[in-house]
């Protein structure tokens, strides 16, 4: 296993800790206004997962170095045990550090995606944000209309684009390092192989018209390696259902964490 890294945070809230992980080519800067709303019950600790954000860069990108990042940064907090939310890639790593440290979780919520392999091994948003050339562009606008071509979806091309920065001298930059993400796009796919269960609460919440989770074809793999695993459906929402039903996907959770993890006090 590769040396853990230092990660990026910001914490909100007095109170049990929660862990608050973001997913591919985001940071935990997307998930503030869910780290507010639980703020005002929790300390919710959001980190940047490596290779995101303002977090290190590191050429290993395996879900199990991501979750031993994350038990060196609940060392660093103080923290023994939090429950643990995340969201796609992040729900991954949530799901790794349970299965790899259940001391550590308390709880974990995973949002639409399942402990499984999924089959495509490429990623054409990676690809699409190769073939811009952000260090010649003259504006953010500019790039985003170029990103157009490839990324039709105006919601997800302005979430790629909290990932652009200016650069020295002008023009832009990606602050992600896209070669190493690209290399380790199977990697993310893909789910590691424990003998391992985790036997604490689990949620997981998904979105009705989303291809990253059916509860038909997951339900054996998310019971296999949770045994006391609830599954729940978001109607109408897809992958980013946090995002598309943010007052439901907040209702959902709320629900999980007071039966399973009530604030102190």
């Amino acid at each position: 296993m590769s040396e853990t890294v230092e990660l990026h945070y910001t914490v909100r809230g007095e109170g049990r800790p929660v862990l608050l992980l973001h997913g591919l080519y985001g940071s935990g800067n997307n998930l503030s206004r869910l780290q507010r709303h639980l703020a005002e019950r929790y300390r919710v600790i959001a980190p940047d997962l490596r290779n995101h954000g303002r977090s290190p860069h590191c050429p290993d990108m395996d879900y199990r170095a991501m979750a031993a990042d994350l038990g060196a940064l609940l060392d660093r907090e103080g923290v023994a045990s939090a429950a643990v939310i995340g969201h796609s890639m992040g729900g991954k790593a949530a799901m790794t550090l349970a299965l790899t440290a259940p001391q550590r979780v308390a709880a974990v919520l995973v949002a639409d995606i399942a402990p499984v392999a999924y089959e495509e091994t490429h990623d054409p948003v990676i690809w699409a944000l190769q073939a811009v050339d952000v260090a010649s562009a003259a504006s953010r606008g500019e790039i985003d209309a170029a990103l157009a071509e490839r990324v039709p979806e105006a919601q997800l091309r302005q979430f790629l684009l909290t990932n652009l920065q200016p650069a020295e001298g002008g023009g832009y930059r990606w602050r992600i390092p896209l070669e190493t993400l690209s290399a380790a796009i199977p990697t993310i796919r893909g789910f590691p192989e424990l003998a391992a269960t985790y036997p604490g609460p689990a949620l997981f919440l998904y979105g009705s018209r989303s291809e990253y989770f059916d509860a038909q074809r997951h339900r054996a793999a998310a019971e296999g390696y949770f045994p006391a695993a609830e599954l729940q459906a978001l109607e109408g929402a897809g992958h980013w259902l946090h995002a598309e039903q943010p007052q439901a996907f907040a209702a959902a959770l709320d629900a999980f964490l007071a039966a399973h993890y009530p604030p102190a006090g």
